[in-house]
């Protein structure tokens, strides 16, 4: 069973074991718009927690994606070269960006859960 976890700039990850799926929710996608473009991160990269992976570009601006976590790129979603508006329809699912390595997977237990995150958005409201 994996662990859905949230972070105030909108990103999830979704941990099973070492590895974390990451992307942005729903709330983000509606916020961006129309994506039309998604710079993904090279397959190796080490990244730290909070630092910049990926660049999203929706016909209202560019806004960059941060590490929920510290890790390496394991794997790109390379279906969104070809598909961008796929983060648009299912955020927290085909439209998934990233999967990392985890170096320290207790960061998790910092970031938000479902829940959390929902009292979040009820607060932006």
């Amino acid at each position: 069973m994996s662990t859905l976890r949230f972070t105030k700039d909108h990103e999830w990850i979704a941990a099973e074991g070492d590895v974390g799926t990451i992307g942005i929710s729903d709330y983000a996608q509606t916020q961006l718009g129309d994506v039309v473009f998604v710079d993904l991160p090279e397959v190796g990269k080490a990244v730290a927690r909070s630092a910049e992976i990926a660049v999203v570009e929706s016909v209202k601006a560019a806004s960059e994606i941060y590490a929920p976590v510290t890790g390496e790129v394991i794997e790109v979603n390379g279906a969104l070269d070809g598909a961008p508006a796929t983060v648009n329809e299912d955020p927290q699912g085909r439209g998934w960006f990233l999967k990392m390595k985890l170096a320290k997977p207790a960061e998790l237990d910092e970031l938000m859960t479902e829940q959390q995150y929902k009292d979040f958005l009820a607060m932006l409201a």
